[in-house]
């Protein structure tokens, strides 16, 4: 019994196969869009059991940088299911050495230096043609805030940047402090004769490979160094405590858009006339200085969905990330208020924007669909138009094709229903029609079904004909039969006429023999039944001989 029970699967197609097509297209559709909705639900549920964790690199953890990504730790891993440990690096130039270790996938650093690193990665690339890139995978995710190169000196003579030259600036070299101080240096042109080295004396240079920031303010504070240089943001509490506590003032370093043309990543700004003391002022001015981005960068190879999330929580939570940071350090908050997004277009010095955070960014920007809904409309009401159309032509067309069917079905059905005298030849039609819908079949006029259709009316008007013509030829031989018995009948009773001669017998029995030969050669006889009578004859012919 089970063998003979349908599958669900065969009733499924029987069904399927017996809808239209509008219904079939919506049909299908409902199953996309039922599949896509569970496989998103899945994947979503799938991602929040699953929490990523993530490594920031974020330099000196005595600078702003880091006490941000510590704060932004927090918020984070508060605010969605993203883990994120915070390391700390030797400036921006190990952290994107990390990054391309793969030992960490986020990074705060300098954006002129992840520009030049860059631009580096790309001509090491070309040269070795190796696989993989140094920095090239790099993406920004946001601007956290703006670092300005800030030159503090004590020494009166030294009234501007250029003044430097033969000086000793404490600085370690293993940041990117310093490679921005080269750049600095070498636009003024404070090289010696190669060209190659600055004229300058840098403290890092001469120290282990440990010297840091720390150890630069010391050598400022016991004036083993005639200045200090530093990437940091207004309000720095370091620099506030060699100015506050030291003696130190601040020198401007001017041609900032002069110095953009080979470095877009610099802009031109001002550190304002008493952003490290009020009374007296210092600076004692506005000072032209130069700023660069301190931006959070991530691999490329980072999840979209991770960056979009982390975005999200950085840009609606802002406020919480400020509160996150220590009171130790107050003059790092109001930095938060300058967490932005980073521009996209060109000129900026800034890597590509990570695509997770372009998602982010353009979340409320209309969707395709939505820009061009006039015109998608259009198209699929063109689209509707095209398939009624083509779903009516292929009713005209069967409609059509029915009509061509139904005029042989009837053409073999009124066969039928004509008068038998003519069998034969309503056969001969019935057969002639019959080559038409098979011709008509081949050149598509009429379906297969209706074909189908015909030849079972071909079929029961054959069979009546062949009906009638058995019952007609029944009748003919039973009359014939009945004629010959008659002729039969006519000469048995020659025999019994006994007045009669036997030359005027023998003349009737001719007689007879003759109208029997004629009724055969006009078949109103058959043969069988002259051969019937001719038995009949010659034993009564014998039988007069013998009289």
């Amino acid at each position: 019994m089970a063998a003979l029970k349908t599958s669900p699967q065969l009733k499924f197609l029987n069904f399927f196969g017996n809808l239209d097509p509008i219904s079939k297209f919506i049909f299908i559709c409902l199953g996309f869009a039922s599949v896509s909705l569970f496989t998103l639900t899945t994947w979503r549920v799938v991602g929040r059991l699953t929490a990523p964790h993530l490594t920031l690199a974020a330099g000196d953890p005595e600078g702003e940088s880091y006490i941000i990504s510590e704060a932004i730790e927090k918020v984070v891993e508060r605010r969605s299911n993203i883990k994120i440990t915070v390391i700390s690096t030797g400036g921006t130039s190990d952290s994107l050495k990390k990054l391309e270790e793969g030992s960490a996938e986020l990074a705060a650093a300098q954006a002129d230096v992840v520009s030049e690193e860059m631009d580096i990665s790309a001509g090491e690339k070309a040269k070795s043609s190796k696989p993989g890139g140094l920095y090239a995978s790099v993406r920004t995710v946001v601007v956290l805030y703006k670092d300005l190169f800030q030159l503090v000196v004590k020494d009166p003579n030294i009234q501007q940047f250029s003044q430097l030259r033969g000086k000793t600036v404490a600085l370690p070299i293993k940041g990117g402090q310093y490679k921005s101080f080269e750049k600095v240096a070498q636009h003024y042109g404070l090289l010696k004769e190669d060209k190659k080295t600055l004229d300058i004396n840098i403290t890092g240079l001469n120290k282990n490979q440990y010297y840091d920031d720390k150890q630069a303010e010391e050598d400022f504070k016991f004036q083993r160094a005639d200045a200090l240089f530093r990437v940091r943001a207004l309000g720095n509490q370091g620099i506030s405590t060699l100015v506050k506590d030291y003696g130190g003032r601040l020198v401007a370093i001017q041609q900032g858009k002069a110095m953009k043309i080979k470095h877009p990543a610099f802009e031109s700004t001002e550190i304002p006339q008493g952003a490290y003391k009020g009374n007296p002022a210092v600076p004692d001015q506005d000072l032209l200085t130069v700023a660069v981005s301190r931006i959070l960068v991530a691999r490329d190879t980072v999840d979209e969905n991770i960056i979009r999330e982390l975005t999200r929580v950085i840009f609606e939570h802002r406020q919480e990330i400020a509160n996150a940071i220590s009171n130790q350090h107050p003059e790092v908050k109001p930095l938060i208020a300058s967490i932005d997004r980073p521009s996209d277009t060109g000129g900026t010095g800034l890597p590509p924007i990570h695509s997770g955070a372009v998602a982010f960014y353009e979340r409320d920007k209309p969707s395709f669909i939505q820009e061009n809904a006039d015109y998608l409309a259009l198209i699929l009401t063109v689209i509707l138009l095209i398939f009624s159309w083509v779903r009516q032509l292929k009713v005209w067309m069967e409609s059509s094709k029915k009509n061509e069917a139904d005029e042989y079905i009837a053409s073999a059905i009124h066969l039928m229903e004509v008068s038998p005298n003519n069998l034969e030849n309503n056969q001969n039609q019935l057969d002639e029609v019959f080559r038409k819908a098979a011709t008509a079949l081949i050149y598509e006029k009429i379906s297969q079904e209706s074909f189908r259709t015909f030849n079972e009316a071909y079929k029961t008007t054959r069979e009546a004909i062949e009906r009638e013509k058995q019952q007609v030829e029944q009748k003919i031989e039973h009359k014939q039969r009945e004629l010959s018995a008659t002729y039969i009948k006519a000469i048995v009773e020659l025999l019994r006429d006994t007045k009669e001669s036997k030359g005027v017998l023998q003349q009737k029995i001719d007689k007879i023999l003759k109208e029997v030969a004629e009724k055969l050669i006009s078949e109103e006889i058959s043969q069988e039944s002259f051969r019937t009578f001719m038995e009949a004859y010659k034993t009564t012919r014998d039988a007069i001989e013998r009289h």
